[in-house]
């Protein structure tokens, strides 16, 4: 199967190859929790060790042609906005009853609890209380989402898609894993807009959430994989919040 996939591919290659003006998004590839799945989505992908869906590696401008090629139908900025307003109602959501949960009525942790130590990771580093609120949110503002967005919008909006994005000459990769991706309709591997859900604890970080270098280097990432809106943060204080 994979031979007969990689022998059309070729063949379709030497056509789009001809194509005097061609130009499009990095090469990047969407995996999906089944490859069978994302095949059905993209014929074009072929299956790698873990059951993931990658589309292959070709040359730039040929995916570019073949991706100009494909159907694809964005969300539209009404669209986009009712979305974004929804995410961030999710974010309000779910601070607010883990906290409540965790804390009771009206109550959020202060700097003290926020870096109490919960437990340690595989490598004998500390997990702090703040990280074990983030977990918990964000599983409670997922749920919001497939509740309140997915429902309406299920053929644009992903949870969690995953994406390798190859860097450099040296063929190196880069895994990216974002919270929400708004994409074209049926093809997660064509990102519109891309968001992080943030869940700030200490006190510095809840009035400057985009204040913290891993979060600014964790957009920049993102922004490689080309979609129309710069990346977000959505926190429950401030909403969406981009460059």
């Amino acid at each position: 199967m994979k031979m007969m996939i990689e022998g059309r591919l070729l063949c379709g290659l030497v056509a789009l190859l001809c194509l005097s003006c061609a130009s499009g998004p990095r090469q990047y590839a969407q995996s999906t929790d089944s490859a069978t799945s994302g095949c059905l989505r993209n014929p074009a992908c072929y299956t790698q060790p873990g059951d993931e869906a990658f589309l292959p590696w070709v040359d730039k401008a040929a995916r570019a042609a073949a991706s100009a090629g494909a159907t694809m139908k964005l969300l539209e900025a009404a669209d986009v906005a009712r979305i974004e307003h929804l995410l961030v109602e999710c974010a309000k959501e779910a601070n607010h009853l883990v906290n409540e949960r965790e804390y009771g009525e009206g109550k959020s942790p202060d700097d003290t609890e926020c870096m109490r130590v919960v437990g340690y990771d595989k490598n004998g580093d500390p997990i702090r209380r703040q990280a074990e609120l983030g977990t918990m949110k964000h599983d409670v503002a997922f749920a919001c989402v497939r509740r309140e967005i997915l429902r309406l919008f299920p053929n644009n909006v992903s949870i969690e898609p995953s994406y390798v994005i190859r860097t450099g000459k040296a063929g190196n990769q880069d895994i990216l894993k974002p919270d929400i991706v708004l994409h074209a309709s049926g093809r997660p591997d064509q990102a519109q807009c891309i968001y992080d859900f943030k869940f700030p604890c200490l006190k510095a970080r809840k009035s400057n959430p985009r204040s913290v270098p891993e979060t600014q280097a964790q957009m920049t990432r993102y922004a490689n994989l080309d979609g129309q809106c710069n990346p977000a943060i959505i926190t429950p204080q401030f909403g969406i919040i981009r460059d």
